[in-house]
């Protein structure tokens, strides 16, 4: 099997607390050596958020905040000036601080179902019920995330880019769960075909290795693989084993797993082999080598750290660090 990424590897989900870009990224230099990634730094506020973040990079669309949320807009007005401004100020800290980074480097974007759900159209509704607006939305972020993997390649020219697409609300789109703008009902279920090709068309596009996160329940495995995912990053404690067969094809097929071992804000840390246990059970139950661990699955936060305390964010990284080379040293443990 052939990742970009080292045997015994750990990584982040994306965001963090604080609002200095520089000092998370220095965490995150430090503590993620292997697998570095940009962090997201939500708590400055519209426009450093998941959605907002993403939606700056769209093309020839533009968005804007209302009390209910992100809305799409005539033209570029400040809230679209001010997540240009947060992406640019971080990748130009990514560049002074990274900029010889020679080994793999992952990016993250909202993806295209998650986006839909999470702007509003004129009207006010959500983009997700109007199936012309989705199309839209997909092409413009294709295009737009296209641009930022080739930005992020110039300031990191001898990097290997990863694209992490954050997808936490397809699993209800595909459900019919999404609530409609007045809350009293539901949109119609997303069918799994259309949902694949638009996210295929987004990862296609970038041209970089395509993670695709989903930390909510009923991840869709097969959708993902299917719309050309290279690896699926989800919370351990979400893999059921009603979802032993879907997982264990995604193993056969060579697909990376990224796997959450740990709370995204402030516990205890359990001890390091309570936090390894877990993953090697989860492996030993598809009767995979155990030896092909380590290079297969890397170990991560449950989700993003924006809820945590700075020092709780420095020992998980070390921790999820320990986890991941303890699995590849010792997988018989």
């Amino acid at each position: 099997m052939d990742f970009p990424w080292e045997a015994g590897t750990a990584t982040g989900v994306g965001s963090y607390p604080g609002t200095d870009s520089a000092e998370a990224l220095r965490v995150v230099l430090g503590e993620l050596p292997g697998l570095p990634h940009l962090p997201e730094l939500p708590e400055r506020g519209p426009g450093a958020d998941m959605i907002g973040r993403t939606a700056g990079l769209l093309v020839d669309l533009a968005v804007h905040v209302e009390p209910s949320g992100w809305r799409f807009s005539d033209r570029p007005g400040l809230d679209t000036r001010r997540s240009h401004d947060h992406l640019v100020r971080d990748l130009d800290v990514v560049e002074e601080l990274a900029g010889g980074h020679d080994g793999p480097f992952k990016i993250q974007v909202c993806g295209p179902w998650t986006l839909a759900a999470g702007i509003e159209l004129r009207s006010g509704d959500r983009a997700l019920k109007d199936p012309g607006a989705v199309r839209d939305l997909t092409e413009s972020l294709a295009e737009g995330v296209a641009g930022h993997v080739a930005d992020v390649r110039r300031r990191l020219p001898h990097a290997e880019i990863l694209l992490q697409i954050d997808e936490p609300g397809l699993p209800a789109a595909l459900a019919g769960t999404v609530p409609s703008a007045s809350g009293f009902s539901r949109l119609r279920a997303i069918e799994v075909p259309i949902a694949e090709v638009g996210l295929r068309q987004v990862i296609e596009a970038s041209g970089a290795f395509p993670i695709v996160h989903c930390c909510a329940p009923n991840v869709p495995y097969g959708l993902l693989r299917g719309a050309g995912a290279k690896a699926i990053s989800t919370d351990l404690v979400l893999i059921p084993k009603r979802d032993d067969d879907a997982v264990g094809e995604t193993i056969d097929a060579g697909v990376g797993l990224l796997l959450g071992v740990l709370p995204g804000t402030d516990v205890a840390l359990p001890r390091l082999q309570a936090t390894a246990t877990p993953v090697r059970e989860l492996w030993r139950r598809f009767g995979f080598p155990i030896a092909q661990l380590g290079e297969q699955v890397v170990i991560t936060p449950s989700c993003g750290l924006a809820g945590a305390s700075p020092s709780y964010v420095r020992a998980a990284l070390k921790r999820c660090q320990e986890t991941a080379r303890t699995l590849h040293e010792a997988p018989d443990a």
